[in-house]
């Protein structure tokens, strides 16, 4: 599956020997817990489903003392058959990207004919406890922007919060940007007939802003917006992003800020990781660049 709002112009498939190993993985965000307080990772991609080595991975940070939530953003075309090893390594809950219900919609978007088999991963992933499942929706105009009501129904059917993401400028797409931007505020206008009431719930952080929604049936379901494009969260974000072959990102829409891949081979050095760390943080900016430069498949959301 390659969406068209992250994919690359070519496709370079296979890993390199710089791609950090799962025991690499866990030494780092061992340090990042101990020593820095982390609390939350995310595994995500490009598609952390294609690595064999993934339940390893997982179980390995789910043995991490003081790690609070491990969680994994997925496509969901293999989570059917997934889910269920990933829950018992200890994955805590997936987000599952689904941008259209409708075959022709979904093939549009991510160029695949496997919308039933998302389904049944969404479906399979409930089943293994890797709940509360959310569902990732980037919204984009022309193309499934009508459709927020019809996922909205889907999601109180359930029992999943959605959440709806702006299309952000990022690397080979962000020509086309200006024609496909949906701000949260027409969002929210598109769900009017389907919507009764908001009730916001409390936020911390994190990127999202979530409500619980009442639909006009009597249904309940949870709603969020990411909306860095037109509400920036810059000054609330505590984030950062490690790629596969080490490579730091301060922030999603800006420059790489190094690699850590110095201080873990050949031998994990502590002290040299703590200092990369802190210069890579220096470049995390309060605001973002208008225009991102990395690919999404790269970065991960």
């Amino acid at each position: 599956m390659q969406c068209v709002y992250c994919r690359p112009a070519v496709v370079q498939r296979g890993r390199t020997a710089a791609v950090l190993e799962a025991v690499e993985i866990e030494t780092l965000v061992r340090r990042l817990v101990e020593r820095h307080g982390l609390a939350k990772v995310r595994l995500t991609g490009g598609e952390p489903t294609d690595r064999r080595d993934l339940p390893e991975i997982v179980h390995r940070l789910a043995g991490i003392a003081g790690l609070a939530e491990l969680t994994m953003t997925t496509n969901g075309e293999a989570l059917a058959a997934k889910a269920r090893a990933l829950a018992d390594a200890g994955l805590s809950r997936a987000n599952v990207s689904l941008d259209s219900l409708r075959p022709e919609g979904f093939r549009r978007i991510t160029g695949a004919d496997t919308l039933d088999r998302v389904l049944e991963g969404v479906e399979t992933a409930i089943a293994a406890g890797l709940t509360p499942l959310k569902l990732n929706t980037v919204v984009l105009r022309g193309v499934n922007d009508e459709e927020l009501p019809e996922l909205v129904r889907f999601a109180a059917a359930k029992g999943v919060e959605i959440r709806f993401i702006e299309l952000m400028p990022m690397g080979l797409q962000a020509a086309s940007w200006p024609d496909r931007f949906v701000p949260e505020r027409e969002m929210r206008q598109r769900l009017s007939d389907v919507i009764a009431s908001w009730r916001a719930m409390p936020s911390g952080p994190e990127a999202s802003r979530r409500y619980r929604a009442a639909l006009h049936d009597g249904r309940e379901v949870v709603i969020a917006f990411i909306s860095p494009m037109s509400r920036p969260f810059c000054r609330r974000c505590d984030r950062i992003r490690i790629a596969a072959d080490g490579t730091l990102y301060p922030c999603l829409m800006g420059e790489p800020a190094g690699s850590l891949l110095p201080a873990v081979r050949p031998a994990f050095d502590p002290e040299r990781f703590d200092s990369l760390l802190r210069h890579g943080l220096g470049a995390k900016r309060p605001e973002h660049p208008t225009g991102g430069v990395a690919v999404m498949t790269h970065v991960g959301g």
